[in-house]
Order: C-alpha cells, then sequence, then structure tokens
C-alpha cells in the first residue's frame, strides 16, 4: 500500500498514531498538574519502564498538558556526557528571564537569577560560556555541595513561579543516568519545596533502575515520588494499537495477522508499531493479511538490528558484549550472576565491575538482588543475531 499514507510511527520518542493503554498514567499525572496550578500537593510522577514501552512519548505528553494547564516546562534529557547542573541551568535561566518580565515577580525573579550565579560559581559549571548579566548572591547556592546548592537554586526559581502565579515543571528522561549525589540532590529540592507548598513539580522517566538509586538516596523518596510502571501493553490495547490507526486509513487487519503480530513483538510498544508499518508497506491492498505480516518479519528484524538495537551495542566494549552474549545464551527472562559467570567460566566477583558498568551504560538492570536482565525487550535474540556461534571459553 501508499506508504504516505501509512499511519504508524516507529522511532524513538516519536508518538504513536494510538497511545493505547495508557490512560490512566495520563490521567494521573494530569490530576497532579492540576493540584499544582491549585496549590495543592501532590507526588512527583516518575515513570519506570524497560527500553521501547513508551516512556518518552508519555513525557512529552504529560509535558504538553501542562503547557495546555500553563504551566511552564523546562525539559532535558540526561546522559553519560553532562552532569545534572549542566543540563538544568539553560533551562532554568531561560525560565527566570521570563518570569522576570511579570511584573508581580521581578524580584523573586532577580534574587533567583542572583542564585543561579552563585550556584554556578559554587560548582564551577561551565555551560556553553553562559552569562547570567547580574551579581551572585554571595552565601547562597554557592558551597560546592550540590546537595546544599541545588534545594537552594530551585527554591529560589519556585519562589519566582509563586510571585509570577505561573507554576513550573521540570521533566527529566532517562533519569537512571544521573549519579546517586545528584538524585539525592533532586529529592532534597522537592522536599523542600513541598513542605513549603510552592508551584514546582518534577516529572521524571527511567530504567528500572532509577527505584533502587531513588531508595538509596533519601528513605523519603516513597512519599515525594509515585513510581508508574509502563510496560508491554495489555492485549485489547495492542490490538487497538494496531488495528486503530489502519482503520482511519479505511484499512483492515486479518484477525490471524493481528495475532502473530502480538506474538512477535510480545506486546511492546516500539516494536508493534515497527511490525506494523513493516506489514502494511508489503500489504497489496485494504486487507492487512497474515502472510503480509510473514514477509514483513525479516524488514522489521533488519531495521530493529541497525537502529533501536545496535547503537546500543556498538556503546559497549569486547568484555561487555561478551558478557551480554552469554546472558543472551540464558534466554529472556532475569537470571543470576552466577548462571552468566558458569557460562563464562569465571567467578562471580570476577565479572562484577562489568556487570557494575553495564548497568551504569542502562544496558541491563538487577531486578532483584543478584539477579541480571536486559533492559531492552528482545535483545537476547539480537545478541545471538550479532555474536552468532560465540565460544565463550
Amino acid at each position: 500500500m501508499d506508504p504516505v499514507r501509512n499511519p504508524y510511527a516507529p522511532g524513538a520518542g516519536s508518538p504513536p498514531p494510538e497511545l493505547a493503554g495508557r490512560q490512566d498514567v495520563i490521567a494521573n499525572a494530569q490530576v497532579a498538574l492540576r493540584r499544582l496550578a491549585a496549590r495543592r500537593p501532590s507526588q512527583s510522577p516518575i515513570l519506570v519502564g524497560l527500553r521501547g514501552v513508551g516512556k518518552t512519548v508519555l513525557l512529552v505528553r504529560i509535558k504538553h498538558l501542562a503547557e495546555e494547564e500553563h504551566i511552564r516546562a523546562i525539559y532535558i534529557e540526561a546522559h553519560e556526557g553532562k552532569t545534572l547542573p549542566e543540563l538544568l541551568v539553560p533551562g532554568i535561566r531561560q525560565t527566570l528571564f521570563a518570569l522576570s518580565l511579570v511584573e508581580n515577580a521581578k524580584d523573586k525573579a532577580r534574587r533567583a537569577l542572583m542564585v543561579l550565579k552563585s550556584f554556578l560559581s559554587g560548582l564551577k559549571v561551565t555551560v556553553n560560556d553562559i552569562e547570567i548579566g547580574i551579581d551572585a548572591e554571595v552565601g547562597t547556592a554557592d558551597s560546592g555541595d550540590m546537595e546544599a546548592d541545588l534545594p537552594e537554586l530551585l527554591m529560589a526559581l519556585a519562589e519566582a513561579a509563586q510571585a509570577s502565579k505561573t507554576p513550573v515543571a521540570i521533566f527529566i528522561d532517562e533519569m537512571q543516568y544521573l549519579s546517586e549525589k545528584e538524585f539525592s540532590s533532586l529529592i532534597m529540592s522537592i522536599h523542600r519545596i513541598n513542605q513549603n507548598s510552592l508551584p514546582l513539580i518534577l516529572v521524571g522517566a527511567g530504567l528500572p533502575q532509577i527505584l533502587g538509586l531513588a531508595g538509596n538516596s533519601k528513605s523519603y523518596a516513597e512519599r515525594l515520588f509515585s513510581y508508574p510502571k509502563i510496560g508491554a501493553l495489555a492485549e485489547q490495547d495492542a490490538v487497538n494499537a494496531i488495528v486503530t490507526p489502519a482503520a482511519t486509513e479505511g484499512v483492515r487487519f486479518e484477525p490471524a495477522a493481528v495475532q502473530q503480530i502480538l506474538t512477535v513483538t510480545k506486546r511492546y510498544p516500539y516494536f508493534l508499531q515497527q511490525w506494523a508499518y513493516e506489514a502494511w508497506n508489503i500489504a497489496g491492498d485494504d486487507l492487512i493479511r497474515a502472510r503480509d505480516v510473514v514477509q514483513a518479519h525479516n524488514n522489521a528484524i533488519a531495521t530493529l538490528d541497525e537502529s533501536f538495537f545496535r547503537v546500543r551495542f556498538e556503546r559497549c566494549t569486547p568484555s561487555e558484549k561478551k558478557y551480554m552474549r552469554a546472558l543472551a545464551e540464558l534466554g529472556s527472562g532475569s537470571f543470576r550472576s552466577g548462571d552468566v559467570a558458569d557460562i563464562l567460566g569465571v567467578k562471580t566477583t570476577s565479572i562484577a565491575p562489568t556487570r557494575g558498568n553495564l548497568i551504569k551504560k542502562g544496558m541491563i538492570y538487577s531486578p532483584a538482588h543478584g539477579d541480571t536482565e536486559f533492559t531492552v525487550p528482545m535483545f537476547d535474540e539480537y545478541m545471538k543475531r550479532a555474536m552468532p556461534n560465540y565460544k565463550f571459553r
């Protein structure tokens, strides 16, 4: 069929045509945002899930909801190359300059800009030679200790938001790349802001290891945040994600074709989009058949291997790839670290550093103490394709 009319949207962070099965998450986030606007306390939502489940899509959707509620949004994506202050400062600076244009907030915004300059000098952060153009507020947020300074900065931002009657929401994607100290600083900041009933909220998303990161940081993290788990879609939601976009174009799926897509994708949103997209392009008329899905299979696998899987694989060292290949040998699911060590013919302690590095890179996580699982669904199958007939010893 005509590829221009193809309604499916495979790709990292691309919004699907049918955001199926996430209504509760969106509705709860909207309640939190509206409570923020009404100056009522609410837990900050942090979306937790594997790769390919649509966390980024949901985070962007919630950001749009915030903007519809006239909430000022600061959006960042954490990664290994930059610290949290480097990522936050440009958005905070831009927000404060915008708030300084509101007559009632001029003084508070100006003070917050002074605190921002103190924060930069205290932590010795340089952000693309960014200039504040104002004197620092000496003695505030300039200790060089992020756990002391970040709460001071975000408090100043929240006070300016209150004065301008413009709530602020900070959105952070890929939160698993934050250090424990950075996460702790955020928790302490939100705790102080909530204690003072100020209009600022944090909305985040990340891989499952952020649950452990939060638990290690501060004991009250569970009270400050909610952690909606984003996983594979329920069966009917997955069906809707496949058939509804096609129906809007006057195209139908054979029930057998739908079932085949559900089986091979395990109902993960990213993969549903990829297989439906390829099947559409293969189909010759307005009925997508099971044989079209079979024919599309190799195209879907080749596309995923080249983009979704390979970009993650190439970030790893030879020893890390060897560890992942051993984990893949065990199949899909969670396995004991000792099982991986047995395949490699080494002691568990000797591969612990490699395992730790892979967790930091977001390739694997520990669903329970001593267990290991890929953060990317179907990555075990990819590893076997990328490193076939591998000799472990």
